[in-house]
Order: C-alpha cells, then sequence, then structure tokens
C-alpha cells in the first residue's frame, strides 16, 4: 500500500505538528454533518461519512495537512426531521475562523474546507472573508458548482438535491453498507425553502426528507471520481496561489 502524502493532525504529537505546519502548508478541514437527515435509506452521518471518505482521497495525493472533521454546521434546512442539528449561521461561520486563526499561528496561512453540504456556504463565505483581512487564505468545495456537468450527463432524475439519485449514487460507492436501497424513495415536489414534511407556505415538501428521486440510484464511481478531482483542483490552484 502505497503511503500517504500528507498527515494527520490528530496522529501527530505537537513537536510533529511543529514540524508539520510551516507558512507553505496548506490545512485541509473535512466539513459534513454527522447529525443530518438524509431520508430513510441514509444515515443521519451521511455527510461525515462522505467527508471522511474524501479525506482519506486526498492525503493520499496531496501533501496537505488534514484537521478534524468538523461534524456540526450551518444546516438550517433540516431541522423538521428528528435527529437533524443545526448551528446559527455565526456560530458556524466563527468556528472554522478560529480553528484557522489557531494554526495560521504556527505557520500556515493558506486553508481548504472539504465541503459536503449546500447551505454551509453561506458560513463559508463570510469566513473567508473574516480570514482574508488577517492575512489568511480560505477556499472551499462549491459541492453544485463542482457536480453541476456530470450530474447533467448522467442522473436520470427530474430533479433535486439532497439524498437524491445523485448522493445515493455516490455513496453506494463511498459507503455501500451505510444504503438501504430497499428504503429509497423518490420524492421531488419543486419549491424553495427548507424542507418539511408536511405542506407548510414558504417550504418544500418531502414527507421522507428525500429531494430527488433516489430509486434511481447506481454505483457510480463517475459521480465520485468527477468530485475527488474537483477538491485536487482546488487545493492545486490554492497551492499555487501567491
Amino acid at each position: 500500500m502505497a503511503a500517504n502524502k500528507g498527515k494527520v493532525l490528530e496522529d501527530l504529537t505537537w513537536k510533529e505538528a511543529e514540524k508539520a505546519l510551516t507558512p507553505q502548508t496548506i490545512v485541509v478541514i473535512p466539513l459534513g454533518a454527522a447529525a443530518k437527515e438524509h431520508g430513510p435509506h441514509l444515515k443521519l452521518k451521511n455527510d461525515f461519512l462522505m467527508a471522511e471518505y474524501l479525506k482519506k482521497r486526498v492525503i493520499k495525493k496531496a501533501n496537505v495537512v488534514i484537521a478534524p472533521t468538523l461534524n456540526y454546521g450551518f444546516y438550517p434546512a433540516f431541522l423538521d426531521y428528528p435527529g437533524s442539528t443545526h448551528l446559527r449561521l455565526e456560530t458556524a461561520r466563527d468556528m472554522v475562523v478560529d480553528i484557522c486563526k489557531s494554526l495560521a499561528q504556527h505557520g500556515p496561512k493558506k486553508f481548504y474546507v472539504i465541503n459536503t453540504g449546500v447551505s454551509t456556504l453561506k458560513s463559508l463565505a463570510p469566513a473567508a472573508e473574516l480570514l482574508a483581512k488577517e492575512g489568511i487564505t480560505l477556499h472551499y468545495t462549491n459541492i453544485l458548482k463542482a457536480m453541476e456537468p456530470v450530474e447533467k450527463a448522467v442522473l436520470k432524475q427530474e430533479g433535486g438535491t439532497h439524498a437524491d439519485e445523485g448522493e445515493t449514487s455516490m455513496m453506494l460507492v463511498m459507503a455501500p453498507e451505510s444504503v438501504d436501497m430497499k428504503k429509497a424513495q423518490k420524492d421531488y415536489h419543486p419549491g424553495d425553502g427548507p424542507l418539511s414534511r408536511t405542506k407548510k407556505e414558504g417550504t418544500t415538501f418531502s414527507a421522507s426528507g428525500i429531494w430527488g428521486d433516489a430509486t434511481l440510484a447506481s454505483k457510480a464511481k463517475v459521480l465520485v471520481e468527477a468530485l475527488v478531482k474537483s477538491i485536487m483542483t482546488d487545493i492545486q490552484n490554492l497551492e499555487n496561489l501567491r
């Protein structure tokens, strides 16, 4: 088995961390909810599993330091479903800012968040703005932008972005033991606003918590590889920044 190019911060001593955290180091922070609904067929920890998978792919390919995975974040759209957790935007923003500033004082000035969510973009953008004022660069995955071209070519569902054909197909590759296709459903009602188990004004109705057609999912490595490639390109671009 080939050795990892990168290092896992939590596995180091502080003496080892001191050597690893240089001004040239890129610190990667995985972000994935460990308690967020993903329909009846995927676990609450779905995004956490995705972040952990992507972390392992990145560390094999990139000379980076991987910080501990963040398993809470800004997820306001799922609170109607038991087990889902959510941090206020300011809390989610400041958590990332404080982590980056803590590590930056010992050298690193470039950070990348492996972002597995969509709503999290709303907290990561202001975090990047605050850090930039202190000479710290933060970039992050925009999963919708990264996946849009390949999803248009591969997916058959009429619409959806959550626990849907695309996400379920990726999980069949990343963590197949976490998927119960017998419970997969089609649950797609066009709308704006957070998902809701009941029909309410200003929300998107989904009795199951799925938004899309999970029944169409299949083991699609092309989706996973497209996401990994996009993340690696982001990290390379960050490395090339002067």
